[in-house]
């Protein structure tokens, strides 16, 4: 090795100098989709020239570049570099610094500042099933296996797929070519211009694309028909919804941005192997199969609702994130988090009789609020140099990034009102298109647009929103009717544990907060603003107060117990969304030894009389923290007794307006809502329930070709049965789950697989993750978390999991396992000092590997763990009498 080697390396900064600035690409790739009869693998092969721009003298070009193996040129370096009209300094050396993943190229003397260059190089890479960068997606059709090649470049995989600047802010214009089998599509972002036949081959020709960031590349070479997706699947109309939906979306954000449609065309394409949820590649958006296909005899009701918000949240990103780009991955959350809020928007406007917009508060705000009152918790800002490697990238893709960020937006859109919002937005939009941002530039033209409209705030955009965005965490609001006294708190689960981390800037976990608040059933106008830890304003007498109306603000509230007293009494003339809330914010104010346990199980009284959707999800999204608490203790039978009593009612309700279960409720909750009550009568044992699920089920296994059972009660009633069955039972449902041809009926026999109470099927189930022919690899975090979730399948999963980590995570699962939800997923239960004890010694043994994306989960699991023993020491007994209490024991 020689000495210029190693003290480059040394040098070499995690980020692109910035000295030189591409311009455009021009690629030509070659997938072969049958194995290489020598070595057994997939390949591509790659040929690439990109101009770019000397900014500032340097003898030195670093280009990303991944699991490339390049052909030598005439002089034996890995590239040829040219320029037209000028001299062109000599290549001394080329090598690859793996660590950095770059490719690097050492001149004899430097670059000239104004001139353009052109690198060429040639390449072989793999076509693996790592689901990252040009790989390969499998999937039978009519009992033959088809191959896929595709692509997911994002966040920093287009690397692996040709050389290049592989950072968001380096946009350029990409000339795409493939070289494809006859009988095979070839797509890309833009539309084709030429196809050429040969023998066995076509090449495509793709249009320039706009200007736009590497990650935004999308390349697929596969037999697809449009919507694109497998034949069999458009034949059998699963495409259809996506493409009633997609209209009306692309209109309704053409309108809320107040600009057109930036690209000539909008392809989606669903693909059997894909690892997040979906992907906004400009012009070619690639989802997973569950998301984007809709069947209307096999799919579900919320199988419909995510495709359509997905849908949204994908086509909302086409100007925002795309057209428009944010510099650096530290403000991932603004990207991800506008989408996601907006998807609502979208989807509401597709779906107009759904009432889709109120959802956020469960998906999203109340989800978010549990990660975000931990000490491990984070801003959703980052500095900008604390981010550079891929795994730290990765790493932000959480969420707090969607979540959080969709309801701090949320918040912002509310108080400016949503005409400003878009005032600000669209003008942010049009001054930026084709450039890259920082997060303050949006906060600068929200300000313009308020000094336009004259909108009343306490202090500037950014003053307000640096609070939210540069400190974790978000607070409580505490309102004592009797003394008029309003304060705020940073709200901590755990209110003993230690916040170690300092606030990013100097705002001391303090919070410009705005209450919309109403009195005695009375809405007032104005916002009310929190600037300080203390305000001094309500004198309410004896009225009753609630605040944060419909929850459009990023807070818990809590009140003096008179208050809380007539909250109780007034529950059925309080707005729907803040009936959820009041269940939810009790429950977590208890957690959080803020309130009495009993308190908030007393929120729980009324729903004996409750029949709306938001209100029983939260409460059974709480109540299912009191199941991994306590299901494995004497509180058990107490707490199923006291429920099914709860539930009861409201599973007649439903028996009652669905006719004895043959008519389909018509509102677009209460099919939710439905399930809940048939899965709640049916896990805390309602004999009435279990029979039915047991019928549906045994009628479908005597007639296998005829499933009786509604799409929306599918999930509960196969895991129900699954779980009361056997090994029959069980091998019929794996067996439906091979022959599923629709994605989402796959996924629901999946998951009910894990339901089993029989360990030897569990444990025969765990290993089947292993197995890529059994279980796909982006499909198995989800399995091991279902088998962790159940009762009887915890320590087994926890088991599995230690034995298998390093095989796992260095091998087998690299790209396509989300290991983050790996560990939150099998530690969720963990509430003894003997398992915290586990925990760490597995944290012990494999430091040295380190746990890449899922570092975070595992403090995370370590600081959850730790509250969840001081909340069972604390509480059970109480909980204990409380239940015996209720139910008479």
């Amino acid at each position: 090795m020689s000495f210029c080697f190693i003290f480059y390396t040394s040098l070499f900064r995690d980020r692109l100098p910035g000295d030189l600035a591409p311009e455009f690409y021009n690629i030509t790739l070659r997938p072969r989709l049958k194995p290489n009869p020598n070595s057994n693998l997939y390949i591509f092969t790659g040929w690439s020239t990109v101009q770019f721009e000397c900014l500032e003298a340097t003898d030195l070009i670093l280009i990303h570049s991944n699991k490339l193996n390049y052909t030598k040129m005439e002089d034996e370096h890995f590239v040829r570099l040219t320029s037209e009209g000028a001299s062109v300094p000599k290549i001394k050396s080329t090598w690859l610094q793996l660590q950095k993943q770059y490719l690097v190229i050492q001149l004899r003397s430097k670059l000239t500042p104004g001139q353009k260059y052109q690198l060429f190089a040639q390449f072989t890479g793999e076509l693996a099933d790592d689901l990252a960068g040009f790989y390969r997606s499998e999937y039978k059709e009519d009992g033959v296996t088809k191959i896929i090649a595709t692509s997911q470049m994002h966040p920093t995989n287009a690397r692996k797929t040709f050389p290049c600047f592989d950072e968001p802010a380096m946009k350029a214009v990409f000339h795409i070519t493939l070289i494809h089998p006859t009988g095979t599509v070839a797509l890309s972002n833009d539309h084709k211009t030429i196809t050429v036949d040969g023998e066995t081959l076509l090449q495509t020709k793709f249009e320039a694309t706009k200007k736009m960031s590497t990650y935004l590349l999308a390349i697929i070479v596969s037999d697809y028909v449009r919507i694109w997706a497998r034949k069999k699947a458009i034949e059998e109309g699963q495409g259809n919804y996506s493409l009633k939906v997609t209209g009306p979306i692309l209109d309704f954000f053409q309108s809320y941005y107040n600009i057109s449609y930036p690209l000539r065309k909008s392809d989606q394409i669903a693909l059997p192997d894909f690892y997040f949820g979906a992907m906004e590649n400009w012009g070619l958006v690639t989802y997973r199969e569950t998301n984007l296909l809709y069947d209307p005899v096999t799919s579900s009701t919320s199988n419909k609702e995510t495709t359509v918000t997905i849908i949204a949240h994908e086509l909302a990103h086409m100007w925002f994130g795309n057209l428009v780009t944010l510099r650096w991955w530290n403000e991932v959350w603004l990207n991800e988090g506008f989408a996601s809020y907006v998807s609502y928007l979208g989807a509401d406007y597709a779906e107009p009789d759904w009432n889709v917009k109120d959802l956020i508060v469960l998906d999203d705000v109340q989800k978010v609020f549990a990660v975000d009152a931990l000490v491990s918790s984070h801003p959703l800002t980052s500095e900008e140099d604390s981010i550079n490697l891929p795994g730290q990238i990765m790493e932000q893709f959480d969420t707090i990034s969607y979540s959080k960020g969709a309801a701090v937006l949320r918040m912002l859109s509310d108080f400016l009102s949503e005409s400003v919002f878009k005032q600000g937005l669209s003008s942010y939009l049009r001054h930026f298109s084709y450039g890259n941002t920082i997060g303050s530039d949006l906060w600068k033209h929200l300000q313009m647009a308020v000094q336009d409209n004259n909108v009343s705030l306490p202090r500037q955009v950014d003053a307000i929103m640096n609070h939210w965005v540069r400190q974790m965490g978000f607070p409580v609001v505490t309102i004592d009717t009797s003394t008029g006294i309003v304060s705020q708190n940073h709200f901590l689960l755990d209110p003993e544990s230690n916040v170690t981390v300092e606030s990013f800037g100097f705002f001391r976990y303090k919070w410009m907060i705005p209450v919309r608040w109403m009195k005695d059933g009375d809405v007032h106008k104005d916002i009310w603003w929190l600037l300080e830890k203390e305000g001094v304003q309500l004198k309410t007498g004896p009225s009753w107060v609630l605040a944060n109306i419909n929850v459009t603000g990023y807070y818990r509230v809590n009140y003096d117990l008179g208050n809380w007293e007539r909250i109780f009494s007034q529950l059925s003339v309080i707005p729907l969304i803040n009936r959820a809330q009041l269940v939810d914010d009790s429950f977590n104010l208890a957690r959080a030894q803020l309130l009495s346990t009993t308190l908030a199980l007393r929120t729980t009284s009324y729903l004996s009389k409750e029949t709306e959707y938001m209100p029983w999800q939260s409460a059974l999204n709480n109540l299912n923290y009191f199941y991994l608490m306590l299901d494995q203790t004497e509180v058990y039978e107490p707490m199923q007794e006291y429920f099914r009593k709860q539930v009861t009612p409201l599973f007649l309700y439903f028996r009652n307006i669905t006719s004895n279960w043959t008519k389909v409720p018509e509102k677009h909750t209460d099919q939710y809502n439905q399930v809940n009550a048939v899965s709640t009568a049916c896990k805390t044992g309602l004999p009435e329930c279990q029979n039915l699920v047991r019928m549906w089920f045994r009628q479908w296994m005597d007639d296998p070709e005829r499933n009786p059972i509604h799409p929306n009660l599918r999930s509960v009633v196969y895991c129900s049965a699954v779980a009361a069955g056997g090994e029959a039972e069980w091998n019929f449902t794996w067996s439906q789950f091979q022959d599923a041809t629709v994605a989402s009926e796959a996924h629901k026999l999946m998951l009910a697989l894990a339901c089993s109470n029989d360990m030897q099927l569990l444990e025969r189930y765990l290993e089947f993750t292993l197995d890529p022919a059994k279980i796909r690899k982006q499909d198995a975090t989800a399995v091991i978390t279902a088998v962790a979730n159940n009762r009887a399948g915890q320590n087994l999963t926890w088991q599995f999991v230690t034995k298998n980590w390093e095989y796992m995570f260095t091998e087998y699962g690299v790209g396509s396992f989300s290991f983050a939800s790996l560990i939150s997923g099998v530690t969720a239960r963990f509430s003894t000092p003997e398992e915290l004890q586990q925990l760490l010694d597995f944290e012990e043994e494999h430091k040295d590997a380190g746990f890449g994306s899922a570092a975070l989960a595992v403090d995370q699991a370590v600081e959850r763990t730790e509250a969840n023993i001081k909340w069972v020491q604390r509480n059970k007994q109480e909980i204990l009498q409380w239940f015996s209490s209720q139910t008479g024991n």
